[in-house]
């Protein structure tokens, strides 16, 4: 049978748009199924949320024509400090200290903002003629046909596909349909997420400062900006949230400390609760998840985007050589390449991260002595220190080709 499009992308955030952007360069077509439209996604506000793009993801962008547009509102993270400690009391001596000198590849990674990445994806589709963007539209039901699969929209119309690739975050309806089950957990912490003005230039150091309710960090934006992603107990966010920018600023000063000088509310604020949630599985028949999709992981390790993007270049590889062989890449063969590709990357990395917020947010006195000599150890020890930076800068494991 005769099909609309090649693959049908369920999602138009910041995933669904950089595998049709990936795609279209292997020449395959992809329908993007937006449930927002143009206009409500570029128009966000500056409101501190941003990403942390490690090296290979940036290649990923630049491979895909992307990053020549994004540069110049990109900040490079050249370094990432990491220490242990109470609000208003300062770090523990111990500390892990990582500087991308020590390593011959370029920055560990880049902090872009929400806003600049969006409208980058949003235009780069516009003027594709391999992507048809259906914007304002929800996908109510999906169904295998023969070689194929059909997507019902909330519209009333029906778009037929050879694959269908679920991009639609944590509650994925794409997961669901499919029969995909999820497991996960909650936190009982929530990421208050914000931007800073501050009066000290921050040199492109990130840094991460573990306190008994969560860690905070400090990523570098431009222009003397930091990105704040501050983990606290849901208690305390939801009364911080309530708080005027002047008593939010009371409240964060201790904890962030003066080492920036004066600091100043940019732009809005926004939280969200932080939890962990994994599928099964990553594919079913004739279709596939990425991203969040998949797997939603805690912020600790700002590694949430780039296990997405990792997800991209290995499916974009696997459907493109499968398709080049003249395989039907639509196929369970094939997709369970894939998931071989990343299912114990993306298993092991949701397990570290839950047992380094497990580990460091609380404040047992012999977990605190634990972790902060393992701190001293991994950073009195040089190739296990560059052992870490490779793994910030995404170079370790099995790369595919659009992040080499």
């Amino acid at each position: 049978m005769s099909f609309d499009t090649d693959i049908a992308i369920v999602g138009g955030g910041l995933n669904g748009p950089i595998l049709a952007l990936a795609l279209a360069q292997a020449g395959i077509t992809t329908t993007v199924i937006d449930a927002l439209t143009t206009k409500v996604r570029k128009n966000a506000l500056f409101d501190g949320r941003s990403y942390a793009v490690a090296l290979t993801s940036q290649r990923l962008l630049k491979n895909i024509g992307l990053w020549a547009a994004l540069e110049g509102n990109a900040e490079a993270m050249l370094e990432i400090k990491v220490t242990d400690g109470r609000a208003g009391e300062g770090p523990s001596p111990f500390f892990m200290h990582f500087d991308h000198a020590e390593i011959e590849d370029g920055p560990m990674g880049y902090m872009v903002q929400d806003r600049h990445l969006r409208r980058v994806l949003l235009d780069a589709m516009s003027n594709n003629p391999h992507i048809t963007h259906l914007q304002g539209q929800t996908v109510i039901d999906q169904e295998q046909v023969t070689g194929g699969v059909k997507i019902s929209l909330a519209s009333g119309r029906n778009i037929t596909a050879h694959t269908l690739v679920g991009c639609d975050g944590r509650d994925s309806g794409t997961a669901e349909r499919a029969g995909i089950k999820r497991i996960g957990w909650g936190y009982a912490q929530t990421a208050l997420v914000c931007a800073i003005k501050h009066e000290k230039p921050h040199n492109g150091i990130a840094h991460q400062f573990f306190m008994p309710a969560g860690p905070l960090a400090i990523l570098p934006l431009t222009n003397n900006r930091s990105s704040i992603v501050w983990s606290e107990t849901e208690t305390n966010a939801k009364a911080f949230n309530t708080l005027s920018d002047e008593e939010y600023l009371t409240m964060l000063r201790p904890r962030f400390g003066d080492f920036l000088g004066e600091i100043s509310l940019e732009g809005t604020r926004h939280s969200y609760p932080l939890t962990l949630s994994m599928t099964d599985r990553l594919v079913a028949e004739r279709t596939a998840l990425v991203g969040d999709a998949a797997h939603g992981l805690h912020p600790i390790a700002g590694q949430g985007l780039n296990a997405g993007m990792r997800d991209i270049a290995a499916l974009v590889q696997i459907l493109k050589e499968a398709n080049n062989r003249g395989e039907d890449y639509g196929s369970m063969i094939v997709l369970k390449r894939y998931e071989e590709w990343r299912r114990f990357d993306n298993t092991a990395l949701a397990i570290a991260t839950d047992t380094f917020n497990k580990l460091f947010s609380n404040d047992n006195p012999l977990l605190r002595i634990g972790r902060d000599l393992g701190m001293g150890l991994i950073n009195g020890i040089p190739n296990l220190r560059r052992g870490f930076i490779r793994e910030a800068a995404g170079l370790s494991g099995d790369l595919p080709e659009l992040m080499r």
